[in-house]
């Protein structure tokens, strides 16, 4: 949190080298978090360079985060799909690949855990709301805490925790009824 409150300081002087490490800290997960969401390249990358050119213009114009960096870009990532995808009325599914973490396990999966991963997969993305699905995915994938999840989508920690225990029961079920 301190690098970043140093680093903030920074790049509201424009200082380009602090701008070039905010983007090279965080372009890569915004990113990934934003195609998991949309599941078009394209559009994640739009969005992520949208996500900048948003945070430049509020930092030059004196406002934007004060202390939490990353989770301000999350939550103006995942603003900016919402409005994506509330204007094209089409759903933001999810695929297997987009979930597979970069830390190079995933070649290593054998065939019974690739099939479990399909079913959580298929599962998240037909049996969870959209608001599940963020949830799930900023909890557990991106590793937020209840407080930044909740700052992100807008919604209070009681909320997230519901939506998050409602999900997590609906997996729950769907691997269940799979492995039966």
């Amino acid at each position: 949190m301190e690098a970043d409150i140093t680093l903030l300081d920074a790049a509201r002087t424009m200082n380009q080298d602090a701008l070039i490490k905010i983007f090279d800290l965080y372009s890569s997960a915004l990113y990934n978090y934003a195609l998991r969401l949309c599941n078009d390249p394209l559009e994640a990358d739009q969005v992520v360079g949208d996500v900048f050119a948003k945070l430049l213009e509020q930092l030059s114009a004196g406002n934007g985060p004060s202390t939490n960096l990353r989770s301000y870009l999350y939550e103006m990532t995942y603003h900016l799909i919402d409005d994506k995808s509330r204007y094209s009325r089409r759903e933001a599914p999810l695929e297997a690949v987009d979930f597979l973490r970069q830390d190079g396990s995933s070649p290593l999966m054998g065939l019974e855990d690739r099939m479990l991963f399909e079913t959580v997969i298929l599962a998240i993305k037909n049996l969870l709301t959209e608001d599940q699905r963020h949830v799930i995915i900023l909890r557990f994938l991106e590793d937020f805490s209840l407080r930044e999840t909740a700052e992100i989508i807008g919604k209070e920690v009681y909320n997230v925790k519901v939506i998050q225990n409602r999900g997590v029961a609906k997996l729950r079920k769907a691997l269940a009824y799979k492995v039966a």
